[in-house]
């Protein structure tokens, strides 16, 4: 596992000095002693190791976490909508309005829509593009597309995040495998989550392993985030990594895991024009799906998918 010091925040520090009595750092309202002590004293004995440890805002309490699986519920009802609509000759702007409908329809807000000025309420990426696609009238599926749906939903303030992978019609056998092994890399990712025994380089390692494997790269400029109280929180989730480094996977983090595999060159590019969609240098196809994950006492929840 990576070295380093390990430099305590003010709120930290003030964890620190918590009585057993107190009310938890976690926000919980529950007493110290039967909330995050035990937890606390088990990341003590990673630190005399000079094991990278989450921050303390990285682990959710029990309410959080509630909240967090609720948007992630209707995220994954929207994602099971707007997958009835995905065939040719629809166009991904169409899709698009199922999302944002749908959505509201469950009493959720869709979260892309004018994030950082996004213009719309899902991301939609074909064939070449890597992520961030904009939907549009003019973009109309055609057999032997593949595509991204990247749904992000809000609930009552918390955040669900997950993306699926389609095939539209008849396409290749190439395409058909890059979709296939993109998922595997994702599964075998999952497998990789064990509280108090793995990290987040552990993940990385086997995405990128597989991808190998398989005659194909991975994106590195682009990574899973934290998730759950903002659309975007740390930590950062490389899918490039090294067995034991990076940031110790505990009880309480709720992360993504979303890699993206190229069939060729792991290049990627912004477009200039709208600021937002990211393509494969090479023009070949790339595919993506995406778990929001929450690390348990025993294992890993895949929260949305």
């Amino acid at each position: 596992m990576r070295i380093r010091t390990y430099n305590y925040t003010k709120k930290e520090e003030r964890i620190m000095k918590l009585n057993r009595n107190d009310l938890c750092w976690c926000g919980s309202g529950d007493k110290y002693k039967n909330c995050h002590l035990a937890f606390d004293e088990r990341l003590a004995e990673f630190e005399q190791k000079h094991v990278m440890l989450p921050t303390r805002e990285m682990i959710k309490n029990k309410k959080q976490i509630e909240g967090i699986r609720k948007a992630c519920e209707v995220n994954n009802k929207v994602l099971d909508k707007v997958s009835e609509y995905v065939k040719e000759g629809v166009s991904t702007e169409e899709l698009n309005k199922v999302v944002h409908e749908y959505t509201l329809e469950l009493g959720g807000t869709p979260a892309p829509l004018n994030y950082h000025g996004y213009p719309k309420s899902v991301c939609i990426s074909l064939n070449d593009v890597v992520c961030h696609g904009i939907p549009n009238d003019k973009q109309i599926l055609k057999s032997g597309d593949i595509l991204n749906i990247d749904c992000t939903t809000i609930v009552d303030g918390y955040f669900g995040d997950a993306s699926r992978m389609f095939m539209v019609g008849k396409v290749s056998e190439k395409a058909e495998k890059l979709v296939r092994v993109a998922k595997e890399c994702l599964d075998l990712a999952l497998a990789e989550v064990k509280p108090w025994e793995s990290c987040l380089g552990d993940i990385g390692y086997v995405i990128n392993k597989h991808a190998r494997e398989n005659g194909y790269t991975i994106v590195r400029e682009i990574g899973g985030h934290g998730v759950g109280l903002e659309m975007h929180e740390e930590p950062w989730v490389s899918h490039i990594g090294k067995r034991g480094t990076d940031i110790l996977l505990v009880p309480g983090m709720v992360f993504t895991i979303e890699p993206m595999v190229n069939m060729g060159k792991a290049g990627v590019y912004e477009d200039d024009s709208d600021g937002w969609t990211i393509y494969t240098d090479d023009g070949l196809p790339s595919a993506q799906w995406e778990y929001t994950i929450l690390v348990t006492e025993d294992g890993a929840e895949v929260l949305s998918k």
